[in-house]
This record gives C-alpha cells, structure tokens and sequence, in this order.
C-alpha cells in the first residue's frame, strides 16, 4: 500500500501512526494534520474540541509514515526492510547513541527538531544525528556515519545547513565502495 498523502486525511479519519500507535485525526491544515493519540479506554478523552487529549501535529514526513490499517502499516515496514539501502545500526552503537542522548540531564540539547532527520554531507556521506552538547556558548552535533560505522560531531550551525538526506542519497551512498 502506497503511503498517505495529505489529501487522505479528513477531521474523524482513525489511522495508525510510523510507531504503530492508533490515532485519530481532528483537524486539516494546508501542509499538515492534527491527531490525538488512541491511547484510553475512556471515550470522555476524546470529546472535544477542545479536547483533554493531547492534539499533535503530523507534518508531511510524518504523514508519509501513516497508514490506514495495521496490516498496511506491517506491510510497508516489511517492504521499506527488503529495499532500503541504509545499513541499520548495530545493538552497540544504539546503546552508545541513547547514553550520549541522555547522560547529562541538567544540560538537555534543547533542539529536539535537529534530530529528526539525517542528513547529507557535501561528500555524499549520511549523517545521523543522536544527541547535541554544549561546547561554550554554541552547540554541538554528535553523529553517528552509518556507512562508516564511526562517530563525529559538528557545530549545529553547519548541520543544519546541510540537506535532509533522501533515500536516494542513501541508495547513492551505498552503492559507493566500502574503503571511502
């Protein structure tokens, strides 16, 4: 099944989430909706508007990761796991990206925005951000390279110049030999 579009959604529409939570959708703007979280038995939390659910906003990647059925949503799961070219990330290194995450409480990165998509370095290298650390009065991005297998940061200024890498970057990437 072919992921939603924006033009799929209408104020009521029920739809299962890129985590596989059910959601409801209670408004529908130009770019983006507006779901609450399925996530009571009580129907009282969903009364509304306004409603004592918390409303969350859907941009146009995450509604790229919604579908209409659990079934749907195994079977894109499935499919993305059979095409995609990204490498995944090893037990190790996702438990060393989480500590990094959230090993020093008191100074939390703030910018939770800037970790929500990889991006492509100028070389063609895929950059996945984890956790930010403040390094004087700026900010610094810590990086996993996934192709790599290896660990680096940058100031987030220049990461965020970057572009949002694709799959086709990622594809790119991939087909490039192991050595570079």
């Amino acid at each position: 099944m072919p992921a939603m579009k924006h033009s799929d959604f209408h104020i009521g529409l029920e739809f299962v989430g890129s985590a596989g939570f059910r959601w409801r959708c209670t408004d529908v703007g130009t770019r983006t909706i507006v779901a609450i979280h399925l996530d009571h038995d009580d129907p009282n939390w969903y009364r509304g508007p306004p409603y004592i659910a918390k409303e969350v906003v859907f941009d146009e990647y995450e509604i790229e990761h919604c579908h209409l059925t659990e079934g749907e949503a195994i079977l894109a799961a499935i499919k993305e796991a059979d095409t995609s070219a990204h490498p995944g990330y090893p037990n190790d290194v996702v438990n060393q990206m989480m500590r990094a995450r959230f090993e020093e409480p008191d100074v939390r990165y703030p910018h939770e925005g800037v970790l929500r998509f990889d991006r492509r370095a100028p070389d063609g290298e895929i950059l996945h951000p984890y956790a930010g650390r403040k390094d004087g009065e700026q900010w610094i991005v810590r990086l996993y390279l996934p192709f790599q297998r290896s660990f680096r940061e940058m100031p987030e200024q220049e990461f965020i110049a970057l572009p949002i890498a694709t799959a086709a970057d990622v594809r790119t990437r991939a087909d490039r030999p192991s050595a570079e």
